[in-house]
């Protein structure tokens, strides 16, 4: 996860996909899918990563000298499929309507700025990390990003009001 902009970081810059998909959701904007959301990711959830860490620091003899992967293959969506799983999961934990226009198509050029490059596909190995700890991650998409908004909403959806606020007010 990253930064909700103007929240918890900086009001400039650009957080990673889960973070602008989070802050469009608070603020009831439509998510932006740069050059149609038809890049492919994957996504892991933080308990999944951190009982990774734990069996590496615990098993130094079948760690060590080794490089893992540690995601979930299982969770691959594209960035629209992300989008569309993400405003409907946040309507249920909002309590709020769905958009009319949920998502809104831009162009990398005009979402990141002239000579921005990203990898169409970002899936994780795991064969290294499954054989040498027996790992491998339990969370489905759902799920994580159901944990994920719900804490969001809680944490964040006041801050967010009163961030409006203040904004409509100085003009």
């Amino acid at each position: 996860m990253d930064f909700i902009p103007g929240v918890d970081g900086p009001s400039e810059g650009v957080p990673r996909v889960l973070a602008c998909f989070s802050n469009n959701l608070l603020r009831g904007e439509p998510l932006k899918l740069v050059d149609g959301g038809v890049s492919q990711r994957t996504f892991v959830y933080i308990k999944d990563a951190i009982e990774a860490v734990f069996l590496m620091i615990e098993n130094p003899s079948r760690a060590n000298g080794h490089i893992f992967n540690v995601g979930n293959p299982n969770n691959e969506v594209t960035v629209r499929e992300l989008a569309d799983l993400m405003s409907e999961i946040y309507c249920k934990v909002s309590g709020r309507p769905m958009l009319e226009v949920p998502t809104i198509d831009i162009s990398s050029k005009e979402f990141y700025g002239e000579g921005y490059d990203d990898s169409d596909k970002r899936i994780p190995d795991m064969t290294i990390i499954k054989k040498q700890l027996g790992w491998e991650p339990r969370t489905s998409l759902p799920d994580l990003l159901h944990t994920t908004l719900t804490y969001q909403h809680r944490t964040y959806a006041n801050a967010i009001k009163q961030a409006i606020s203040k904004s409509i007010a100085s003009h």
